[in-house]
């Protein structure tokens, strides 16, 4: 399985998938309806069947029932987008029996990954490490999913012994930019729950994620000649730098951790005839998560009547905390951890600090929470991932078929 999964991965490296969160289509970039392309005959050599491209580029697949027990319709998804953070790489650097020490990835640049500061690498003395060039990004967020999903569904049909339901596959764009289940045919899909495998480091089962906004703040200056400003220049960038100095310290990301919500500054410019701040509020908590919108406003509100209705601030929701709608079918969560115990991995349940396809799937009426799919540092030059965590992460998938094919309770 292991040399499996490392082709089966590699070839999609080769493909660059990155979405672009300033297209206008969608998917944002035309590679990814090349990838849709090669997964669609990937799926059909392998055996599955319904396997089919939308006019959105959404790949589903159905690995048929094979036996006859009324069983539920489980679901696994992963995206094929890659960060726009950086490039990706076209093929991965292979660690052989890692030797715990520090790994450098550029010579040029001395980029390397050091246990000082990523000390979790000691646990996977002796392991296969796939790293990247320390110029590029290695893609494991989430071709790594997606090589363990169709692994998964290519070693259940080789052993027909396994009995199941059906089940269904699914791949998505443009989950990156926050746009990845858009265009998603949830009844079409039709399955009573779903997994995303698109989690970290092994053994992450998260059924919790942020609540998420975004704050777009656009301030109108007056720009006069500086020898003659007195009581009539209005600088844009100094309110806009008193906006943000008016945000608690505390709650940047820096500073927050576990259930602590966060307001992060992502993007700003401004001459002193218009500023403009770009900000994403995060938070677990629904009521805290409306406390930080409201606050946003309270300040647009006080600076406007210091400056005389110069400051515009808008809001817009992003996703929510799939928590809600998964508590009441925890027996979805339960499942997977099952699933890890039965194949020696210590379930890790745990808020995820970000969010995925599955947050907006249950809000769509697809309970769908996520599992590790191994890999560790996503979006940047240090992004790794274990080959043995991707085994287990297959092996996942494979238990929790075969634990409800069992027709047993959990």
């Amino acid at each position: 399985m292991k040399k499996t999964l490392l082709q089966r991965f590699s070839s999609y490296m080769a493909i660059a998938t990155t979405s672009d969160e300033n297209s206008t289509t969608y998917p944002s970039t035309p590679n990814q309806l090349v990838f849709g392309d090669f997964l669609v005959e990937e799926l059909k050599r392998i055996g599955l069947s319904e396997v089919k491209k939308d006019q959105y580029g959404y790949v589903t697949a159905t690995l048929p029932a094979n036996c006859d027990l009324e069983l539920p319709v489980v679901g696994f998804i992963s995206h094929f987008d890659t960060a726009h953070d950086m490039p990706g790489a076209k093929e991965p650097r292979i660690i052989e029996n890692y030797d715990g020490k520090d790994i450098l990835l550029d010579a040029e640049t001395h980029t390397e990954l050091a246990l000082t500061d990523f000390p979790e690498l000691a646990d996977y003395k002796g392991q296969t490490l796939l790293v990247t060039d320390g110029k590029t990004l290695l893609g494991a967020d989430d071709k790594a999913g997606i090589a363990e999903i169709v692994t998964a569904m290519e070693f259940l049909l080789a052993h027909p012994e396994i009995k199941h339901g059906k089940i269904r596959v699914g791949f998505t764009p443009d989950e990156e930019i926050g746009q990845g289940v858009k265009y998603f045919d949830v009844k079409g899909f039709g399955c009573d729950f779903a997994y995303t495998m698109d989690g970290g480091a092994i053994g992450e089962l998260e059924y919790e994620n942020f609540n998420a906004a975004s704050a777009n703040i656009k301030i109108q200056g007056r720009n006069i000649h500086p020898g003659y400003a007195k009581n009539k220049m209005v600088n844009a960038q100094l309110i806009a730098m008193e906006f943000n100095s008016m945000l608690p310290e505390a709650q940047k990301p820096q500073y927050t951790q576990d259930y602590e919500g966060f307001y992060l500054l992502v993007h700003m410019e401004g001459t002193v005839e218009n500023a403009s701040l770009t900000y994403i509020i995060r938070d677990h908590d629904r009521a805290k998560f409306e406390e930080k919108k409201q606050f946003m406003q309270n300040i647009t509100r006080y600076l406007n009547e210091k400056y005389g209705e110069r400051i515009t601030c808008e809001l817009k929701d992003q996703y929510y905390n799939m928590r809600e709608k998964v508590e009441p079918v925890f027996h979805v969560v339960t499942l997977a951890e099952k699933a890890m115990e039965a194949v020696g991995v210590k379930p890790v349940v745990q808020p995820i600090r970000g969010g995925t396809d599955g947050a907006n799937l249950s809000f769509k009426g697809l309970p769908c929470p996520n599992i590790f799919a191994g890999g560790h540092n996503f979006h940047g030059k240090y992004e790794y991932v274990p080959l043995e965590s991707m085994v287990k992460a297959t092996e996942v998938i494979v238990k929790m078929i075969e634990i409800l094919g069992s027709g047993k309770k959990w």
